[in-house]
């Protein structure tokens, strides 16, 4: 064992503040990674803030990230994919139970045994486990994912848990190349969802309330944009995708999305509002439509993702803060402050 700088939160009203905390010397399946970059996701908030109490609650202290990025220093003698120097990732898992039929079909992130990046029991040393705010993380090698070295490592970050998270429904969707594809929304998880629709070739629409956002959705990639809360538009647009993609966190009307869907379309919700959606049956029942769900990937899809960001130069837009920011980037993410999401430039943790 080890001792590892990091930023924790001690509590669920503590801002997060310079510590150390312990991390696992290397098993032989393990690979001990430098990180150079930490992405910031909403969810690191709501864990900090243990806002998910009733789901998952949180252990303090706590250290959030599970957007990691950064370099080899060490492996063990049974790790074959990885040599010190070598770029890496690791996203929002650690570990599985490697048995089960989701695993066995490659999606570990159905797994009901999964150990989450932070927050979920430590069978290696106990208490929980310390995510990406830190200078270095231990992790199976069979969770650690190559970054394509063409590719700028701040803007890789948060395609380990954003990217995924729009790439797999896509993906698995179909070819989309061609197809009539919207994407609701346009924050950390739409602006990915427009530049995955656009490299697949497909005619990309942003639906937002704000009209001020059209600029930036033609700029990532969008053909056409839809102000939701014109019914004009709407109606204009009224049974015409082949899919569409929710990324809204917020309580909103799922229905005036689900008749813009041709026959037989489908609109994946990525987003997670705190309140139950209400759902139209006659909305689903005519046109055949479907609703479903989808969270980040499985490691072999993350992988093919990252390999499909390195063919096609695609990264997150960020903004690099230094890590002693973050909490003031804690309260620019609830004001949607930010476009489109924080990347922690871990390197100032050295001056810690």
């Amino acid at each position: 064992m080890f001792k590892a700088k990091a930023y924790s939160a001690a509590s669920a009203t503590s801002p997060l503040v310079s510590s150390t905390i312990p991390r696992r010397d290397t098993t032989e399946r393990d690979v001990q990674i430098e990180i150079l970059f930490c992405g910031v996701c909403h969810s690191d908030l709501h864990h900090a803030r243990d806002e998910w109490h009733s789901i998952m609650p949180t252990v303090y202290p706590c250290v959030p990230g599970h957007e990691i990025v950064g370099r080899v220093t060490k492996v063990g003698s049974a790790v074959t994919k990885f040599k010190p120097g070598d770029l890496a990732g690791v996203g929002c898992l650690v570990d599985s139970d490697h048995t089960c039929p989701n695993c066995q079909d490659g999606l570990e992130q159905l797994c009901p045994n999964q150990t989450l990046t932070y927050g979920s029991p430590d069978k290696h040393l106990g208490g929980v486990t310390y995510g990406g705010y830190s200078d270095s993380i231990v992790v199976d090698e069979r969770f650690v994912l190559r970054v394509p070295a063409n590719l700028d490592l701040a803007g890789v970050a948060p395609l380990l848990c954003a990217g995924i998270t729009t790439y797999s429904p896509m993906r698995r969707w179909g070819n989309l190349a061609g197809k009539k594809v919207g994407v609701v929304g346009l924050g950390g998880l739409g602006h990915m969802g427009v530049k995955f629709a656009h490299a697949f070739g497909a005619h990309v629409v942003v639906f937002t309330t704000s009209p001020n956002k059209k600029e930036d959705a033609l700029r990532l990639g969008a053909d056409e944009v839809i102000i939701s809360t014109s019914a004009e538009d709407m109606k204009k647009h009224a049974g015409t995708f082949n899919f569409i993609l929710d990324t809204i966190a917020a309580d909103h009307d799922i229905n005036a999305y689900i008749t813009m869907l041709g026959r037989d379309g489908n609109i994946t919700l990525v987003g997670a509002p705190e309140k139950p959606l209400s759902v139209s049956a006659f909305a689903l029942l005519f046109g055949r439509r479907s609703l479903s769900g989808s969270i980040i990937g499985g490691i072999a899809e993350t992988q093919e993702m990252l390999d499909f960001c390195g063919s096609h130069n695609i990264t997150s837009d960020v903004e690099v803060i230094p890590i002693q920011r973050i909490n003031e980037a804690y309260e620019r993410l609830l004001k949607s402050d930010v476009k489109y999401r924080f990347s922690i430039d871990m390197a100032s943790l050295k001056s810690e």
